[in-house]
């Protein structure tokens, strides 16, 4: 199958997914749902980017006139309508609509298009467009799931070879970062996000990396990821600084368990509520339920975080095909916090593991 037939088979199965709900059009603005669908990789400005699909007939997209030749290849997939500068582009894009009357909106669509959008159109009603989007994106095909396998095993070596790079206290989070941002672009991925907590600041799930000097004692978390053909990586890893204190090693240990316990959950049918509920009651149990801040996991692909979250209350099932994290921690408030994260997908009996990077207890210089 070609590129293009991919993409013509994303835009169909979109068409159909719009019918039993009624909706008559489907308006997608620049950002990973309009990647998905076309692979048109839409610039975010001003000017209005914007797929058009109805439930039957032949997709639009309207590009300002500049861009245009940005696009020209994906002439046979979509019919293209430049608009000139003194256009208004809501304006053409309803007349496109044809007088759609049941409109879905892709989370992504900035609100001022769609307030211009809703003033052009004033006799249709509005719907959440991620609902038409959300079965399409969260079940990958085998070529989908083997970009995400590539992308985690390449972002595995750069880990591998940060740990051989040399010691690393006496730097600040952010030399540290920089550092493995180096190793994960020197195996061919485009480093996207990183996070180096160290110390207390371990124990902030989201901490921003910041200039704390890393130190003899400390505990290190690094939460990090890079792109490869669009689609994402998400590891974590913890790491202790000189000899680990007899807390950390338990700690560590615990949290080990709940990645495991988490993963082993994993199969098709099973509710995403209960692999959080796998990892959560092993920590709990364990004396640390209080200090466990966050959900399991969350979905993973061209965003870092997308359907489906393993989180309380999610009874969504799994099926083969659904990627996502496999995220426990543990977070002791000013002293020291440990996660562990592989990227996991669902297959038709189980699960596999993206990552293969060592997750034993490392100490680090």
């Amino acid at each position: 199958m070609t590129s293009i037939d991919v993409y013509r088979d994303r835009l169909q199965r979109a068409q159909v997914a719009l019918q039993p709900s009624g909706l008559e059009l489907l308006c997608v603005g620049p950002g990973s749902d309009l990647i998905y669908l076309t692979g048109i990789d839409a610039h975010l400005s001003e000017r209005l980017n914007l797929l058009l699909v109805p439930a039957s007939g032949r997709p639009s997209f309207v590009i300002p006139r500049l861009e245009a030749p940005n696009i020209a290849g994906k002439a046979d997939l979509v019919d293209i309508h430049a608009w000139e500068e003194t256009e208004s582009p809501s304006e053409l894009a309803a007349k496109l609509a044809q007088s759609a009357k049941s409109v879905a909106v892709g989370d992504q669509l900035h609100a001022i298009f769609l307030l211009r959008l809703q003033e052009a159109m004033p006799t249709a009603s509005w719907t959440p467009g991620g609902p038409v989007l959300r079965d399409l994106r969260m079940r990958k095909d085998a070529a989908e799931i083997e970009s995400q396998r590539e992308v985690a095993q390449r972002t595995d070596r750069a880990w591998a070879v940060f740990l051989e790079s040399g010691p690393i206290a006496g730097l600040t989070e952010h030399g540290a970062m920089d550092r493995l941002s180096g190793l994960m672009a020197e195996q061919g991925i485009n480093p996207m996000f990183g996070i180096c907590a160290s110390g207390p600041n371990s124990a902030a799930p989201h901490h921003h990396t910041g200039d704390r000097v890393i130190e003899a004692g400390d505990a290190v978390i690094f939460d990090f990821g890079g792109e490869l053909d669009s689609y994402l990586s998400d590891m974590t890893r913890t790491v202790v600084i000189g000899e680990p204190s007899d807390e950390y090693r338990k700690v560590y240990e615990i949290v080990l368990r709940a990645n495991q316990a988490a993963f082993e959950a994993v199969k098709p049918g099973v509710a995403c509520e209960d692999v959080d509920r796998a990892a959560r009651d092993l920590i709990t149990e364990a004396g640390y339920g209080p200090s466990f801040i966050h959900r399991v996991g969350h979905g993973l692909g061209l965003d870092v975080h997308e359907e489906p979250y393993m989180v309380c209350g999610n009874t969504l099932l799994l099926a083969p095909g659904m990627v996502f994290s496999d995220e426990p921690g543990i977070y002791l408030e000013g002293r020291f916090g440990v996660r562990i994260e592989d990227t996991v997908v669902c297959t038709g009996d189980g699960a596999e593991r993206l990552n293969s990077a060592a997750k034993d207890l490392t100490v680090m210089d």
